[in-house]
C-alpha cells in the first residue's frame, strides 16, 4: 500500500460469534422453526451477515454496484472457533473467503493479519479456574493456527471479561494484546512515571496501553471508543456508510501525536442486526481509504508502528456487557435482555453452583483414570484440541501414539481415554457464557449448556458406573424459573429427550430404512453404522424391515451390535423392537419366521415374533433424529397434499368461467373458491421456479392470474428464498459453462426477474450480483477481452441483466452491445 503522511489511524473491530446451537450428542444443528424459512439461526445469520461481508457491495451515485469487496480483509475481526467449525462444513465458500480476507490483510497491513483468536468456547474467564483458563487459551490458539495458518497476535476475551490472572496467561501464551471496554480501565500513567491518574472522566481510547503483570510480564491493551461503538449497535450509524466514516473521523482531537480511533461491536451488526449493514461498512471503508489525512489499520500493525507510551490498571472482574462486572454470569444483578417485566434471574447463582459442583465431582475421576495413561492429565487435555480439529482415525492414532501410547494398543483403553477427554470437553462447553446471558433458565441457550452437562454426566456413568444424575437434578431443582416450578422441569422436558446412545442410533437406522433405501455403510453425524444383514418385505400399505447392525461412535470409538425389526402400518405409525446382537444363524432363523408371519398377513403373529425374539425394547417414529423425523413427516404430508391439490384443481377448472363472470359483475367470490385459486396458483408458482426451462408462457400466465384474482403469496419468505436460490443457480450456470454464452439462457434469467418484479417478490440478489461481477472481473483480467457471446442479442441480454441486478455496466459490455 502507499503510505499516507498521516498520524490519524482508524480501526474497526467486529466480534463475530453465535451461541452454540448443535445437538450436543449429534454435534449438528437441528431445524429451528423460529429461523424459518432457513433451517436454523446459524444458516440465517450466515446468509444475512457472514457471507455478505465476504463480498460486500459498494454502490455508485445511481445506486448501481460499482465494486464488490471483502470486508474481512480491511477490518480487525475475531470469529469464535465453534462458529468457524460450523461454517467450515455448512458454507465452505464463505469460510474460505474469511481465511482469504485474513491473508489479504497481511499484504495490506505489513504482514499483520486482520483476524484475532478467541478463548475457545466463549466462557467468562474471570469465573473459570486456572486449569480451564489455560485450556481455553490453548485451544483458542491451536484452533486459530489450524485455520489461519499463523500464530495470533491478539485474542478476544468473551464479553471482554477480564482479570489479571487471565491477562498473565495470555502473555504466557505469546498473545501481544487484547481489546477491552473503556469502563474497564481503572487508572493510567505515562511510562516511567510513579504516579497513577484515576480515570474519573474515562480513558483516552485513542492510544494503546501497556498493562504490567506479575513476574515482570506485560500485555498491551486497547480500549475501544464506547460512544461510536454504541452508535453502530443502537443509534442507526449503519444507515449511511459515509456518515459512519465521518463520525469516526470526528473522534480525533487536535493533538499532533499519533492517534487511533477504533471501535468494537458485534460483527452481526453488519448485516443481521442491521439489514445491509455490511454495505454501510464497505462504503465506510472505501470512503476512508480515499482520505489523505487518515489511514485504515489493524491493532497488530498499529502496535508495531506506535508502541504504548502509557501504562494502565484494569478493573478486576469487569466486562463490556455488564455494568456490575461479571455478575451477569453468576447473580441476579439486574442485567437482562429486557421485554419481560417482573422476571428475575435468581437462577443464575444456583445454576453456576450446580455446574461448579459437577466439574469438581468429575475432576478427581478424570485425574485418577487418566493417570493410567499419562503423567500429566491436564497437559493431555490441552493437547486434545488436535483431535477436536480432526476426528479422522489417523488423527486419533497420532494423538494417542504421542501423548498416551499405553492407550493406543488396546481398543478398550482407547475408548476409555477418549471418553475421559470427551467428558472434560463437555465440562468446558457447559460454561459457555450464553447460558447465563438471557432472562430465563428455560431459554434455549441455557438448555444448550445443560445438554453439555448432561453428556458429561453420561460419560461419567460409563466410566465410573455410578450415576451423579440424581444429585444433579436436585441441585437444578433449587434453580428458580420464571416459567416453570424450577430449573429441573425444562431440563427433563428438553434436554433428556435429546440424549442419544448407540442403541438410539441403531433405532434411527431401523426407522429410516422404512422410508428410504438402506445402505450397508452409513455415516450419521458422530456415528458410523455397518449393516451386516438387512431384509425388507412389503404388502399393500404395510412394510416390514429387519436387520443386524453395528453402531460406532466416531468420538470415542465405542461400538455395539444390535438386531432390529420395524413395522410400518401406514401414515406415521411405526412399531419397532431392538435387541443385542444375534449370531448370523440366529438372525436367519428370526428373519425366516418374521417373513412367514408377514406373508400370512397376520400382524398379530408378526408382533408376537418380534416380541418373542427381541423382547420389550420398543421404538417408534419418535426415535428418528429430529431432522429425519421432520423429513419423513413432510413426505407423508406431501403425499396427502397431492390429493388435496387434485380436488382444488377440479374446483378451479370446473368453476373458472363462473368465477370470471362473478368477478366481472363485481360479485365477491365465495371464500372456498378464493382458497382453491390461492392454493393452486401458489403451487404453480413454486413449480415454475423449479422448472429447468422457466417457460415464458407460464411466466405470463402466472403474472396475469395473480393479478386477476389479487392472490396473496402464501409463505412469501420461503418463496423469496427459493426464488433467490434459483436465480443464483442460473447465474452460476453462466459462470461454470464453457463456450459461448447463449441468448436463450440470459433471456430465461431475465424472464425470472421480470416475473418476480411483477409479483412484488423482493428477493436477496447479492449472490447473483457477486456472480455477475465475478464474470466481469474475469473478463477484465484477460485484458478487457470481450466476453464470448453467441450473438449481439446475447450481449444485449447480458447488459439488460446487469441493469436488473443494479450493477454498473462497464465499457466492455457496452462495446459488445454496440
Amino acid at each position: 500500500r502507499t503510505m499516507k503522511k498521516a498520524n490519524r489511524y482508524i480501526c474497526i473491530h467486529g466480534h463475530f460469534y453465535q451461541p452454540p446451537r448443535e445437538n450436543a450428542w449429534l454435534e449438528a444443528v437441528e431445524q429451528q422453526d423460529s429461523a424459518a424459512p432457513f433451517h436454523d439461526w446459524n444458516e440465517r445469520i450466515n446468509f444475512e451477515c457472514y457471507a455478505p461481508n465476504a463480498a460486500a457491495r459498494i454502490l455508485n451515485p445511481q445506486g448501481h454496484i460499482s465494486k464488490i469487496t471483502n470486508n474481512y480483509a480491511q477490518i480487525s475481526f475475531n470469529m469464535g472457533p465453534t462458529l468457524l467449525s460450523w461454517l467450515e462444513l455448512a458454507d465452505p465458500d464463505t469460510y474460505a473467503a474469511i481465511l482469504a480476507g485474513d491473508r489479504a490483510s497481511r499484504e495490506w497491513f505489513h504482514g499483520h493479519g486482520a483476524a484475532l483468536a478467541q478463548v475457545y468456547n466463549h466462557i467468562i474467564m474471570p469465573l473459570a479456574n486456572e486449569r480451564d483458563k489455560r485450556t481455553q487459551i490453548r485451544w483458542g490458539i491451536e484452533d486459530f493456527v489450524h485455520r489461519f495458518g499463523r500464530q495470533p497476535e491478539g485474542m478476544w476475551l468473551a464479553e471482554t471479561a477480564v482479570d489479571t490472572p487471565t491477562l498473565s496467561l495470555l502473555a504466557d501464551a505469546g498473545i501481544l494484546f487484547t481489546i477491552l471496554a473503556p469502563r474497564q480501565a481503572k487508572a493510567v500513567r505515562p511510562l516511567g512515571s510513579d504516579r497513577w491518574q484515576p480515570l474519573e472522566h474515562g480513558i483516552d481510547t485513542r492510544r494503546p496501553y501497556r498493562c504490567l503483570l506479575p513476574g515482570g510480564k506485560h500485555i498491551n491493551l486497547f480500549f475501544y471508543d464506547g460512544n461510536i461503538s454504541q452508535a453502530v449497535a443502537f443509534e442507526g450509524l449503519l444507515n449511511d456508510g459515509k456518515y459512519f466514516a465521518r463520525r469516526l473521523r470526528e473522534a480525533f482531537d487536535g493533538r499532533g501525536e499519533s492517534q487511533l480511533v477504533h471501535i468494537a461491536t458485534d460483527g452481526e451488526s453488519y448485516g443481521h442486526h442491521h439489514r445491509k449493514g455490511e454495505m454501510a461498512l464497505a462504503d465506510c471503508l472505501d470512503y476512508l481509504r480515499q482520505q489523505e489525512d487518515v489511514e485504515l489499520t489493524i491493532y497488530g500493525d498499529y502496535l508495531e508502528m506506535h508502541p504504548p507510551g502509557w501504562e494502565v490498571q484494569i478493573h478486576e472482574n469487569s466486562s463490556w456487557s455488564c455494568a456490575h462486572g461479571v455478575e451477569r454470569w453468576r447473580s441476579d444483578c439486574g442485567c437482562n435482555s429486557g421485554g419481560k417485566p417482573g422476571w428475575r434471574q435468581h437462577w443464575r447463582a444456583p445454576l453456576r453452583a450446580t455446574l461448579d459442583w459437577l466439574r469438581d465431582q468429575l475432576t478427581p475421576l478424570y485425574e485418577r483414570e487418566a493417570a493410567a495413561f499419562t503423567q500429566d492429565p491436564w497437559a493431555l487435555r490441552d493437547a486434545y484440541i488436535a483431535v477436536i480439529l480432526d476426528r479422522s482415525p489417523e488423527s486419533i492414532d497420532r494423538f494417542l501414539a504421542r501423548y498416551a501410547p499405553a492407550a493406543a494398543r488396546e481398543e478398550e483403553s482407547r475408548t476409555r481415554l477418549l471418553r475421559l477427554l470427551e467428558m472434560q470437553r463437555h465440562c468446558l462447553l457447559m460454561y459457555t457464557s450464553c447460558g447465563w446471558f438471557f432472562d430465563e433458565i428455560s431459554g434455549i441457550e441455557t438448555m444448550q449448556i445443560l445438554q453439555y452437562a448432561n453428556r458429561a454426566l453420561y460419560y461419567a456413568q460409563q466410566l465410573q458406573g455410578v450415576s451423579l444424575h440424581e444429585p444433579f437434578l436436585e441441585k437444578l431443582s433449587a434453580c428458580p424459573s420464571n416459567v416453570y416450578a424450577h430449573g429441573a422441569e425444562p431440563y427433563l422436558q428438553t434436554v433428556m429427550p435429546a440424549r442419544i446412545d448407540l442403541e438410539r442410533v441403531a433405532m434411527h437406522y431401523a426407522v429410516a430404512s422404512l422410508f428410504e433405501p438402506a445402505t450397508e455403510q452409513l455415516d450419521i453425524f458422530n456415528y458410523q453404522l455397518l449393516c451386516d444383514a438387512f431384509d425388507k418385505w412389503e404388502a399393500g400399505g404395510f412394510q416390514l424391515v429387519a436387520g443386524r447392525i453395528s453402531t460406532r461412535s466416531k468420538l470415542t470409538l465405542s461400538r455395539r451390535r444390535y438386531t432390529f425389526a420395524a413395522l410400518h402400518l401406514g401414515q406415521q405409525n411405526v412399531i419397532g423392537k431392538i435387541s443385542d446382537d444375534f449370531t448370523p444363524g440366529q438372525y436367519q432363523a428370526f428373519a425366516a419366521e418374521l417373513s412367514e408371519a408377514f406373508r400370512a398377513s397376520d400382524l398379530g403373529l408378526v408382533f408376537g415374533v418380534m416380541q418373542h425374539h427381541l423382547g420389550d425394547r420398543q421404538y417408534s417414529l419418535s426415535h428418528l433424529f429430529h431432522d429425519e423425523q421432520r423429513k419423513v413427516l413432510r413426505q407423508l404430508t406431501d403425499a396427502s397434499l397431492q390429493q388435496v391439490e387434485v380436488v382444488f384443481r377440479h374446483i378451479v377448472n370446473d368453476n373458472y368461467q363462473l368465477m370470471t363472470s362473478m368477478q366481472k359483475a363485481a360479485i365477491p367470490l365465495p371464500q372456498p373458491y378464493l382458497s382453491a385459486i390461492s392454493f393452486v396458483l401458489n403451487r404453480d408458482l413454486h413449480e415454475f421456479i423449479k422448472d429447468p426451462a422457466l417457460p415464458q408462457r407460464e411466466a405470463r400466465r402466472l403474472a396475469t392470474e395473480f393479478g386477476k384474482w389479487k392472490i396473496t403469496l402464501t409463505d412469501a419468505e420461503a418463496l423469496q428464498l427459493a426464488a433467490g436460490e434459483r436465480l443464483y443457480q442460473e447465474m452460476r450456470s453462466l459462470q461454470e459453462g464453457s463456450g459461448l454464452i447463449e441468448e436463450s439462457r440470459l433471456r430465461r434469467i431475465n424472464r425470472l426477474l421480470d416475473l418476480l418484479e411483477e409479483l412484488g417478490l423482493q428477493i436477496e440478489r447479492w449472490q447473483s450480483q457477486n456472480v455477475y461481477c465475478s464474470l466481469l472481473s474475469s473478463w477484465a483480467a484477460e485484458g478487457h477481452k470481450l466476453p464470448a457471446f453467441a450473438s449481439p442479442a446475447a450481449a444485449e441480454a447480458f447488459a439488460a441483466l446487469g441493469k436488473k441486478l443494479a450493477i454498473e455496466t462497464p465499457s466492455l459490455v457496452e462495446q459488445a452491445v454496440n
